[in-house]
């Protein structure tokens, strides 16, 4: 009897079979079903990306793979590669607006799998911006989904900036290393506290009071919400 399954024809550079269900859920799945496209797109909402820095940021993926799912993402209209602008040379890869579409997605899928971290495996790498989009979930509980406000965070890590409401101008939603101009708030914390705020062990307010949270802020109403140091 033949397969009630086939490749799909309507994306170039698709890398899986359709489920061939009609059914919304199936077909999102066959667009960022498979495995490290939805990692893929993590490391997109920090802005455009050099094929090479997502491959150091995707420690465990082949170039093979990689390059597959680059090209089933440009397939779904996800993901786009554009030359960069002079002076700079190459490519860089960067969402599409149905790409940034799925941030609801993967901030639901961090606060979901952050009660199965527990203690950091000794094969398990590690990058300070990862924690990104669950901080900035855990902050926004605090504040409010209408406080727009840039944000320095510490780990001992390595340092990333994020923004609290819609970053102005299309910027990236965070990016690595220092916030490009001034922030209205800083965190110092490690990743015990981070995996605490993030699976809601851990308030942010029992956090600074504990001093596993360090938060500084001249912003009066965000300091006051953040239980910021004067």
């Amino acid at each position: 009897m033949p397969s009630q399954r086939h490749a799909s024809t309507t994306s170039p550079g698709r890398s899986r079979r359709s489920y061939d269900q009609f059914c919304a859920m199936a077909r999102a799945l066959d667009s960022v079903g498979d495995r490290w496209t939805l990692l893929i797109v993590r490391e997109l909402l920090a802005g455009p990306r050099r094929y090479t820095d997502l491959h150091a940021d995707l420690p465990g993926v082949s170039t093979d793979v990689l390059a597959a799912r680059l090209k089933h993402m440009e397939g779904e209209g996800l993901a786009e590669r554009r030359r960069q602008p002079r002076p700079a040379s190459g490519y860089v890869y960067e969402l599409t607006e149905r790409g940034h579409a799925l941030l609801p997605v993967l901030t639901a899928l961090a606060s979901w799998g952050a009660p199965a971290l527990g203690k950091p495996r000794a094969t398990d790498a590690v990058r300070a911006h990862w924690w990104a989009l669950p901080l900035r979930d855990a902050v926004r509980r605090v504040v409010g989904e209408e406080v727009a406000a840039l944000v320095h965070v510490v780990l001992p890590e390595g340092a990333f900036h994020l923004w609290l409401g819609d970053a102005p101008d299309g910027r990236p939603l965070y990016g690595e290393g220092p916030a490009p101009e001034g922030a209205e708030a800083r965190l110092e914390l490690d990743a015990e506290a981070c995996v605490a705020l993030a699976d809601g062990s851990l308030t942010l307010a029992d956090g600074v009071r504990a001093g596993t949270v360090r938060v500084s802020s001249q912003h009066g109403e965000l300091a006051a919400a953040l239980g910021a140091d004067d």
